[in-house]
């Protein structure tokens, strides 16, 4: 039978009858509605006592502030949860959550968690002040954590500042403690930001970080420039570069366990005049490819699209510039299609989600094996679909219009600002305009906007100058005020807006006679295409996206 609360601080010799009486009866006048040891440790008791008589009373070990986590371990965790019920998240392992309670009896929290998210809970007692304080750091204070971390490793290896050449004295530095921490802060904290890049810039006086989310670079976190070799090294050596060459850009990967997740990262360093200035990519390896739906298709998009995706031949080309979210309606649209009758190859650089039932084929230069060269082999291989990740030359365009001829459905990406300019893109790179009408079925133009953030949105009348620039359909809009939910942004989440050109007789016409963009376009709209900024527009008013985003992407609209 479980000892009271009152009796293990008898034994202990840390409260006399009286208190325990004094306790009670205020316990009594309260209606029962708080604990005996909370009231005891308001009238007298240190918390240091009450912990260590909670720990005897339920048989849980104490851990100190010291070993606290610099990172909560899980995410999707709310704080105010984590707060009102006194829990800290220490640690995951083999599927075991550790966490530290200021309150073991709380079992329907305890349970919440075990329930939420299918882990075994380990149970350690804290002092509650000091998980309170602690979770405040985390969640209000990360500058703190991080200046605190620069502080330690500064303390541990005094011989960071400047460039040395030895590789043994970079290795050494790049595995110490303080060092480690930080990469692993700064990736953390990336990925519970939902950040798609990592930027390490070093200046004349500090190495600053910024993070890429929802599209948007935002300043986070300043290091001294002492730092910068060290930090450098360690996400080299992480990458398997080499160390010691800092005069040439170099590639590399890092894949890992960061905030819960299993991440990949692809690492690219650049050497500028104050040192190497390095660029993460974060794939999260348990993120699905997203549907049609998901990424911002409407059900009129989506019924115009599929006509031309269920064709037995021709070439679709999807169009937009760098980071328009091209990859991920490639594979929104195979994944439409993906069937066990048919066959689809892919080849990309990189691989960027795996698809069941369809073979994926790494771009890997170094070794001969470019999209031209991938792509010629590729059409021995019977498929019935290919995915170019890219057309880069008139090579890669070639190979894969002559197998779009010849009876195969060919998916690939330009960079061009509009659908009509795919058109004269191909043309400039010498395809012939009979080849380009022969062939392309379809073109699709998109950019990334940011999603208005769900929990914080408020509506908005169109001021004159809204009307007038987005037309008078436009009366009202809707806008995030910024929360914690989205950082205080205002968005959370990203789609696109897009403009198809259906490639018709008539549109054909135009391109044997090699049209100019501008006719192109027109005779496109007078045909039903949707432009950016109309498609935009749609978004607008169903209080998806702000009209700050759609102006944003769009101003470059013929």
């Amino acid at each position: 039978m479980t000892k009271k609360i009152g009796q293990i601080l008898l034994g202990l010799g840390y409260a006399k009858e009286s208190d325990i009486e004094k306790a009670l009866e205020i316990q009594r006048s309260e209606g029962g509605k708080r604990k005996l040891g909370e009231i005891l440790r308001e009238t007298f008791l240190k918390e240091d006592e009450l912990l260590q008589a909670l720990s005897l009373q339920f048989n849980i070990p104490i851990i100190s502030e010291a070993e606290f986590p610099q990172v909560i371990p899980i995410e999707k965790i709310s704080f105010n949860f984590l707060k009102e019920n006194l829990i800290l998240p220490l640690s995951i392992s083999d599927d075991v959550l550790n966490i530290a309670v200021g309150d073991p009896v709380r079992n329907d929290a305890i349970e919440t968690l075990r329930t939420s998210f299918n882990y075994d809970i380990n149970l350690f007692l804290a002092k509650s002040s000091s998980i309170l304080g602690h979770l405040e750091v985390l969640h209000g204070s990360r500058d703190a954590v991080m200046q605190r971390l620069i502080e330690d490793a500064a303390e541990e290896e005094t011989s960071m500042t400047g460039i040395s050449e030895d590789i043994g004295h970079l290795k050494d530095i790049a595995q110490e403690k303080g060092v480690i921490q930080i990469v692993n802060v700064i990736i953390d904290n990336a990925v519970k930001d939902r950040a798609s890049d990592i930027h390490i810039e070093p200046e004349e006086n500090n190495v600053r970080v910024r993070y890429r989310v929802d599209g948007i670079l935002y300043d986070k976190e300043i290091m001294p420039v002492r730092m910068q070799s060290a930090v450098s090294s360690r996400i080299k050596l992480l990458s398997q570069m080499n160390i010691a060459e800092r005069r040439l850009p170099q590639d590399g990967r890092i894949r890992g366990s960061f905030a819960g997740k299993e991440i990949d990262i692809r690492v690219s360093t650049i050497p500028t005049i104050y040192g190497e200035s390095i660029v993460m990519r974060l794939l999260d390896r348990e993120t699905y490819f997203l549907t049609l739906a998901e990424i911002g298709f409407d059900n009129i998009l989506v019924e115009k699209y599929e006509s031309i995706l269920h064709k037995p031949y021709g070439m679709i080309l999807i169009t937009g510039p760098t980071g328009s979210g091209k990859t991920t309606t490639l594979y929104a649209s195979l994944d439409r299609i993906n069937s066990p009758d048919k066959k689809i190859i892919t080849i990309e650089e990189p691989v960027e989600y795996l698809m069941r039932g369809i073979n994926q084929i790494q771009v890997r230069p170094k070794i001969g094996l470019t999209f031209a060269s991938g792509l010629r082999h590729i059409v021995r291989q019977d498929p019935d679909i290919i995915m170019v990740g890219e057309i880069r030359d008139l090579e890669t365009a070639g190979i894969g219009i002559h197998a779009a001829l010849t009876g195969h459905l060919i998916f690939s990406t330009l960079h061009t600002n509009d659908a009509p300019g795919a058109i004269t893109r191909l043309m400039d790179m010498g395809v012939e305009n009979y080849l380009v009408s022969s062939t392309l079925i379809g073109v699709m133009a998109q950019r990334l906007v940011r999603r208005i953030c769900p929990n914080c949105k408020e509506k908005h009348i169109a001021t004159a100058d809204i009307r007038r620039e987005l037309g008078e359909g436009v009366s009202e809009f809707w806008k995030g005020k910024g929360c914690d939910n989205c950082l205080g942004t205002g968005y959370r989440g990203r789609m696109a807006i897009f403009e198809l050109l259906m490639v018709d007789d008539s549109i054909r016409e135009l391109v044997m006679r090699r049209a100019t963009v501008r006719e192109i376009k027109d005779k496109a709209i007078s045909l039903g295409m949707r432009t950016l900024r109309q498609d935009g527009i749609e978004k607008i008013k169903k209080g998806i996206t702000t009209v700050d985003e759609v102006l944003r992407v769009t101003q470059l609209e013929l």
